[in-house]
């Protein structure tokens, strides 16, 4: 994974391709913010021997994730 720092943001074109629905734009968009869900997605687990685990509850990332692409192509541009 990388850093913010080097993860580039989608160009205006790949924006506005996906609020058209272009597949490869939306998962480009979706690639980009794939540290924050999944950072947001993180639950404590325990098992049987009291340790302490975090995982990533993949039935929140991907609400998170339909959320985004349901968003995205509801986003207008007005210029």
């Amino acid at each position: 994974m990388k850093s913010k720092k080097h993860r580039e943001m989608p160009e205006f074109e790949t924006i506005q391709a996906a609020i058209k629905g272009d597949v490869d734009a939306i998962n480009q968009i979706l690639c980009y913010f794939q540290p924050f869900i999944q950072s947001e997605c993180k639950r404590e687990y325990k098992d049987e021997f009291g340790r302490t685990y975090y995982v990533t509850d993949e039935y929140m990332k991907r609400r998170l994730e339909t959320k985004l692409i349901t968003k995205i192509l509801d986003f207008e541009i007005q210029l």
